[in-house]
């Protein structure tokens, strides 16, 4: 099977040696998406701030390789403090639909670039 890489400008280019995205066959994973906005590279401040961004790149990654939010199976989010797991839940629900994706979410000791979140789904396009 041929893994073939997603990029797009329209979300932040990757910090590190990883695409943004990658597509195998239907199948297509996202790499953690940060809230950096890639026209200015910066991240914005407050944790709804950081999801809404964080949650806008991951879409933009899932429609460079046309796949939507009801193609989307998983989510996995990642937090520095688990206490904005509400705030993120209700950031969450503005891009998400039901039926909702499975998901997961952790809390974890630092994420690049100081981030508050980082967010990564698993999507299905047969």
């Amino acid at each position: 099977m041929t893994i073939e890489p997603i990029i797009t400008a329209k979300a932040p280019k990757a910090v590190g040696p990883y695409s943004q995205g990658a597509r195998a066959g239907g199948l297509v994973a996202t790499s953690g998406q940060i809230p950096i906005v890639p026209d200015t590279g910066l991240i914005p401040e407050g944790i709804e701030a950081q999801a809404r961004q964080s949650f806008a790149n991951l879409f933009e990654v899932l429609s460079a390789a046309g796949v939507s939010q009801t193609d989307v199976v998983s989510v996995k989010v990642f937090l520095t403090d688990i206490g904005d797991f509400a705030a993120v839940n209700e950031v969450y629900k503005e891009f998400f639909r039901e039926p909702y994706p499975a998901r997961s979410c952790f809390q974890v000791g630092a994420i690049p670039k100081g981030a508050k979140i980082e967010v990564e789904a698993l999507a299905y396009k047969g």
